[in-house]
């Protein structure tokens, strides 16, 4: 499935350029190869990007991506400047022939990091209770740009209501664009509600088969869980001592460890898809993240470790 044949005249969600090569999962938009450059440089943690042509995608995910940028995804995240009240309506975008440093890096820095133009209820108009039932409510539906808006705003994909999350009820009634949302915004996916069914569970209950095995391999879609053959006594020997360190390790600590290994796999894969297209036009490589970038929510230690990890 092309996302672009699917999208009337698709243009970057940050600099207007035309024919975005790229995908920012999290925040639903297009971007461009250059402003590309700077999402990588601004972590996993922020802006989770992905090669429309390159990567590995599920068909549900492109759905997403797609359906969302037809329907103003951007415009969450560009609220106050086509909001003529907010004061900064007259603030001007950055043109696809703009410098990328300083000027494209400066307004994507303050678009996602700072989120100075991104959409912000009222005063006192909402707590993040009432946003957490919102979204809760609004999953059941097809209404998916309202849970990203909901999302964006502060709602937890977590939230527990009537011992369900908004994970089980939308797997429950089988929205596969709102299960897709929700997983990119780090939802549990093997949580179990007050019944003890996990949202996959309820899926199949519900007779939605296909989305009952969204997490299993998928040979067709060329994503393999595959255990590699260790053939070699001396590195299974040391591959066995390593798992009787690895049982030690209490949750915790294991769960971070984990999550230090998949960002570093994500970013080294992303560097084989931008090898892999024709990135020779831009001359900015100097830019472009050797290691993980910083995240500032992070313990000292784990950012220790994610460097070390990078340089394995």
């Amino acid at each position: 499935m092309n996302i672009n044949a699917d999208v009337d005249t698709p243009t970057c969600a940050d600099c207007g350029a035309s024919n975005p090569g790229w995908a920012s999962l999290n925040h639903c938009v297009l971007i461009c190869s250059e402003c590309c450059f700077i999402h990588r440089n601004l972590g996993r943690h922020i802006s989770q990007i992905r090669s429309l042509t390159a990567g590995i995608w599920h068909t549900n995910q492109l759905k997403l991506v797609n359906y969302l940028y037809k329907n103003g995804s951007n415009n969450i995240w560009e609220h106050s400047l086509i909001d003529s009240n907010s004061g900064k309506a007259n603030k001007k975008k950055p043109v696809s022939n703009d410098p990328i440093i300083p000027k494209k890096e400066t307004f994507i820095t303050d678009k996602y990091v700072r989120l100075i133009y991104a959409i912000r209820p009222a005063k006192d108009e909402f707590t993040v209770d009432d946003l957490n039932r919102q979204l809760w409510s609004s999953v059941r539906t097809g209404h998916v740009i309202t849970a990203l808006r909901l999302l964006a705003l502060g709602a937890s994909p977590d939230f527990v209501d009537q011992g369900n999350t908004p994970l089980h009820i939308a797997a429950k009634n089988g929205q596969e664009l709102q299960v897709e949302l929700l997983w990119i915004y780090g939802a549990n996916f093997s949580s179990k509600n007050f019944n003890g069914k996990t949202p996959s569970e309820l899926a199949k209950k519900e007779g939605h088969l296909e989305l009952s095995e969204r997490r299993k391999p998928s040979h067709k879609d060329n994503q393999h869980f595959l255990i590699p053959d260790l053939v070699d006594p001396f590195i299974s020997e040391r591959m066995h001592n390593i798992g009787k360190q690895i049982h030690l390790i209490s949750d915790l600590l294991f769960e971070r460890l984990v999550q230090d290994v998949y960002d570093e796999v994500d970013r080294r894969e992303i560097d084989l898809q931008w090898s892999s297209l024709n990135n020779s036009q831009i001359r900015m490589h100097k830019h472009v993240a050797i290691f993980l970038p910083p995240n500032p929510q992070l313990l000292c230690y784990q950012k220790s470790n994610a460097s070390k990890i990078g340089k394995i």
